[in-house]
């Protein structure tokens, strides 16, 4: 399951305005004043002795959304723990799931027989899924309950035979703020392989739009000590190479 990432929305010209707003602090004059001798050279500038001061509350201004599929739902029981942020996932209540998608670790992929073994799993969770439904949604007609919610009782609860892998989509709106944590958390070497990919195509997207603000994001090694202690993956230099280079 190919998993797809893409920037749906963003705060317009976002490190002009988080320039702007950092400005004010220290100016006497007003903000359109500050705004119209802001060039993109002085913002570029400005922005990276912002960055470089660790000053990141002005960032808080900016925002992103993000929408992504292919993803599992052990992802995405990671991803909420990032509470600043706003998450809209398609729903297991109401969205009938005939033949639901997965996605499988490569570790499993590159394995013939452990391979078999997790098809042979996802398939019979899907049999078991469409018995219950079909079971669950007569006996709820029986009952005297309209087919349409009948069926919607029926898988919300025959939902529960659903795999972690289950594949789902998300579309979630995170400041500038969140984003640098999420990446500090995620992009490391120690995060879980599956959130690590997912984390480094949001980057190449916010990248993309505001490249001064995400210069030095990453994990925390790219521009500090590895805070792992005796956990490290030890790949320090290789790690900030590589997202120094993303």
């Amino acid at each position: 399951m190919e998993q797809k990432v893409k920037l749906l929305q963003y705060t317009p010209e976002p490190e002009k305005l988080i320039a702007s707003a950092a400005k004010l602090c220290y100016s006497a004059v007003g903000i359109e004043d500050i705004n119209e001798k802001l060039t993109s050279e002085s913002t570029e500038k400005f922005l990276n002795m912002l960055m470089s001061y660790g000053h990141e509350s002005p960032i808080e201004h900016v925002s992103f959304t993000f929408a992504i599929e292919g993803v599992s739902r052990s992802l995405t029981h990671q991803l909420v723990r990032h509470r600043i942020a706003s998450y809209s996932q398609q729903s297991q209540r109401y969205v009938r799931l005939n033949q639901f998608e997965y996605v499988m670790p490569p570790s499993i992929e590159n394995d013939k027989e452990a391979k078999k073994v997790f098809i042979d799993s996802m398939e019979q969770c899907q049999k078991s899924y469409d018995i219950l439904v079909e079971k669950l949604k007569g006996k709820n007609i029986e009952n005297g309950i309209d087919e349409r919610v009948a069926e919607k009782k029926a898988i919300e609860d025959a939902r529960y035979v659903f795999p972690n892998a289950c594949e789902t989509k998300v579309v979630f709106t995170m400041n500038a703020r969140t984003l640098m944590n999420f990446f500090r958390h995620r992009c490391c070497d120690r995060a879980q392989w599956e959130i690590r990919v997912l984390a480094e195509k949001m980057l190449v997207e916010v990248k993309k739009v505001a490249p001064t603000l995400f210069k030095y994001a990453g994990p925390s090694c790219v521009n500090s000590k590895c805070p792992e202690g005796s956990m490290t993956c030890g790949k320090m230099l290789e790690v900030r190479k590589k997202y120094m280079n993303l």
